[in-house]
């Protein structure tokens, strides 16, 4: 009897009843984007100050109409530019997501089981359920018995017991059994799909480094708001003390600049630098095998102070390979070498006693220990019977077992819980014999561990007796690239637990092979090892733990929160569903990409490729946001300081505002759009895993920060009264030209002073090649600039300049890159 549907019937099946697709749930659009930021306090005194400056024009014919044009682009632009960047950025975001991880289901179709993608079940379809598989659409059990955890739908936390003809639904996750189940609702007219709207509603909070930069905002804010209230009042006390009278005008211009001043002293550009910066790096790490399902899990990433690390997969190749079987005799055989009477009981406990399935030429479900002993079998041994009860594996009992007919029950398992149990084995022939030899055994069981080969024993119980037939070796390579990027991540100040169930011997091995084991102070616990140490005496030794054998799930939990409370920043890694809790509990959960789904759910990054170097590399990308982010804080905070004190300044010593209104919003835009895209395309450095993990409360802004801040914006402050009130204004002849030549040196100050942000470096055009987008960005900011100073006229107060006048600007700005290289080497010898 075929099980499941032919293709042809699968089609059918889709044209009458539809495929497993689920409707999105709609999503803010680019409009209602627009919308919500014209609804920004910024944008909304603006818009107060346009509607004034319009109300003037028609009042005061002496008022220019460039001043309302000028804001209104401003806003335009504002609003514009970061609507569409934010739809941009988010259709990317889930356009990455949906691409990366897709859920494949295994499924009968035309008498084999191959993995389907979860939107292209249809109704009639046969799904195999095994432990950690999410229920992909509503059915009921035609075979078998599980167990499921349904409390995404009702919220009971409970397991239900399935059973032939009893239904399941969708979002439902298999806890334990196998099982398969016919679909019978498809897509929106599940139950999960009713709801799924809901379901699928963000919750997302602010991430770490958001509220870092909330609060950095709102400093900045308070600085900008008594700023902008200070140069209102030098304008008002300049206009009272030349003119000894005040018009409605003076009043308007002031509030006018006042506001603008604080436009451009708010760092508005921050969490648009946050959405560039995400976007570009998620398509980076995606083509290095990293789906990032929270940004918040790729930030703290780079913070990382202790990473537990599954083995399997991850630090090894995860091709597991039987390399021997060794019987009751202690004779090391392969299949074929293997007698019939005992290859026959050997291949009933393989083939009876596994998740694993053989299809085709493929063998999928189970865990990758289970598919290797099944191809060590081989596809044509297999021996049917009656399977009349099955137990899964469990951390407990370390072993899994079926009942079948004959009163028979296969056994698999940790050898130090089956064998010891063992009275009996059988002999070649198949025959049961009184067993004696269960020392020699485990010595040849320790031997296999030193070489790093992991033994998995099989046993039959006959009744009340347990018969051994025999312990498989199974040998995993070590992951060439884990090595030197275990090394790295060392080198990164992040410590590396190895958390595996082998036993001690066989984990050492791999340990010391890994570059995991140096060290005499290295410990390596086994679960009950570290069951007997309290939480006082476990925070004395976490420093030095470098392996866990043996490990609960529960153990990864608790090291999670040992670790937490010594206040570090925590990874995990896991693929099971018993993994969930740990990985949610973490500060950084990542999951394996041939992990269960509830584990991907649980998890902030999906880690595609199981490779521990992928790890390494999100933990460098994740540095390389935050430093980043850093450079263009240093970028933005060194224009605003300074635009602030000049004019401050400037009209409390008699002269007017250096800089016009329309002229201080085009600096503004190259503050926030386009140095944005500059900086958020600086390449990931390997340099950055040479940097010591920063602390969970340090803040933003570091010493360093502060220095290059401090002193960048006061040498632009210095040489803006320099070029304004000491003789040099003279060269310039009248004041068109001077204010003119200002506004240009105040913008080339500010892209030359790009160069020294975006490097520690003393080389400015250190690594540049990783980052062509700022050269174009920053050519395309001179570019405008020089066509402004021609054409720009009457609204942006440019008149021209010629080379004389060329030479002293760029000179002017271009110094601040040597006082800057001084300000590196300086700090470098300190």
């Amino acid at each position: 009897m075929q099980i499941g549907l032919t293709d042809a019937e699968a089609a059918r099946s889709k044209e009458k009843f539809g495929d497993n697709r689920l409707t999105e749930i709609e999503r803010e659009g680019f409009f209602d984007k627009l919308k919500h930021n014209f609804g920004d306090p910024l944008i909304k005194i603006l818009l107060v100050a346009l509607a004034v400056n319009i109300l003037l024009v028609f009042v005061d014919k002496e008022m220019s109409w460039y001043e309302p044009v000028g804001i209104a682009i401003a806003i335009l632009l504002a609003t514009l530019v970061s609507a569409f960047s934010e739809h941009r950025n988010e259709n990317a975001f889930q356009k990455l997501q949906a691409d990366a991880s897709r859920i494949r289901i295994k499924t009968y179709r035309n008498g084999l089981v191959s993995e389907l993608a979860i939107d292209d079940l249809v109704v009639g379809d046969a799904v195999l359920l095994q432990p950690g598989d999410k229920v992909p659409a509503d059915g009921k059990i035609i075979d078998g018995n599980i167990k499921v955890d349904e409390s995404a739908l009702n919220g009971e936390p409970e397991e239900v017991s399935k059973k032939p003809g009893d239904e399941v639904l969708r979002g439902s996750v298999v806890c334990n059994g196998n099982a398969i189940m016919c679909v019978s609702v498809v897509g929106d007219k599940s139950v999960y799909g009713q709801i799924a709207a809901e379901l699928q509603a963000s919750n997302d909070r602010d991430t770490p480094l958001k509220v870092k930069l909330t609060k950095l905002a709102k400093t900045i804010s308070k600085f900008g708001y008594m700023g902008g209230a200070a140069i209102a009042f030098a304008l008002l006390f300049k206009s009272m003390a030349i003119n000894n009278s005040l018009s409605f005008s003076d009043f308007v211009h002031a509030f006018t600049l006042a506001v603008v001043i604080i436009v451009m002293a708010v760092p508005e550009g921050l969490p648009l630098m946050i959405a560039i910066v995400s976007s570009l790096n998620m398509k980076k790490m995606l083509r290095d095998n990293v789906l990032v399902r929270k940004i918040s899990g790729i930030e703290t990433a780079g913070s990382l102070n202790f990473l537990f690390s599954d083995k399997t997969g991850t630090i090894t190749k995860g091709k597991l390979e039987v390399t021997v079987f060794i019987d009751g005799d202690l004779k090391e055989k392969n299949f074929s070498e293997i007698q019939s009477g005992l290859k026959e009981r050997l291949s009933l406990s393989i083939h009876q006693n596994t998740d694993s399935i053989i299809s085709g030429d493929k063998i999928i479900g189970g865990n990758a220990t289970e598919r290797a002993i099944l191809a060590f079998a081989g596809k044509n041994e297999k021996v049917k019977t009656k399977i009349i009860d099955k137990i899964p594996f469990n951390s407990a009992n370390k072993y899994s077992s079926t009942t079948i007919e004959g009163n028979l029950t296969l056994i698999k398992g940790a050898p130090e819980k089956i064998i010891d149990k063992c009275k009996f084995y059988y002999d070649g022939d198949g025959q049961k014999k009184e067993y004696t030899r269960h020392g020699e055994l485990d010595k040849t069981i320790n031997t296999l561990a030193e070489r790093a080969i992991r033994a998995v024993a099989f046993a039959i119980c006959e009744g009340d007796d347990w018969v051994l037939v025999g312990v498989v070796g199974i040998r995993d390579e070590i992951r060439s690239e884990s090595v030197i990027a275990i090394k790295e991540v060392f080198d990164a100040g992040v410590g590396v637990v190895m958390i595996t169930g082998d036993r001690k011997e066989t984990a050492v091995a791999i340990a010391r092979d890994a570059g995991l084991l140096k060290n005499e102070s290295d410990i390596v616990l086994t679960s009950d090892e570290l069951a007997a140490l309290s939480d006082e005496e476990l925070k004395a030794k976490m420093k030095n733990i470098r392996v866990v054998a043996r490990a609960l799930p529960s153990d990864k939990s608790r090291l999670v929160r040992i670790s937490q409370e010594l206040n570090y920043v925590v990874g995990m890694t896991g693929d099971g569903v018993n993994d969930s809790p740990a990985l949610k509990k973490a500060d950084v959960g990542f999951a394996m990409g041939s992990g269960t789904e509830v584990a991907k759910e649980a998890s902030d990054i999906v880690i595609l490729d199981d490779n521990f170097s992928s790890i390494d590399k999100a933990i460098l990308y994740g540095r390389a946001i935050f430093n980043n982010i850093r450079k263009f804080i240093i970028f933005q905070l060194t224009i605003n300081v300074s635009a602030v004190l000049i004019s401050f300044a400037a009209p409390l010593l008699g002269r007017e505002s250096p800089l016009t209104i329309i002229q201080i919003l085009w600096i503004n835009l190259i503050m926030d759009s386009l140095a944005a895209l500059a900086f958020g395309g600086e390449a990931a450095l390997r340099r950055f895993m040479k940097e010591k993990p920063k602390r969970r409360d340090e803040p933003i802004i570091s010493r360093d920060m502060r220095q290059a801040i401090g002193l960048n914006s006061a040498w632009i402050f210095v040489l803006s009264l320099v070029f304004l009130f000491s003789p040099l204004r003279n060269f310039f002849g009248d004041s068109k030209v001077l204010h003119t030549a200002y506004f240009t040196f105040f913008v080339m100050i500010a892209a030359f002073n790009a160069f020294n942000a975006r490097t520690d470096s003393i080389n400015i055009f250190d690594n540049i090649s990783g980052n062509k987008s700022f050269l174009l960005v920053f050519a395309l900011i001179a570019a405008i600039q020089v066509l402004l100073v021609y054409f720009g006229g009457e609204a942006f107060k440019c008149y021209g300049l010629d080379l004389k006048h060329w030479g002293i600007v760029l000179l002017l700005a271009v110094s601040i890159i040597p006082v800057d290289m001084l300000r590196k080497k300086l700090l470098k010898a300190r």
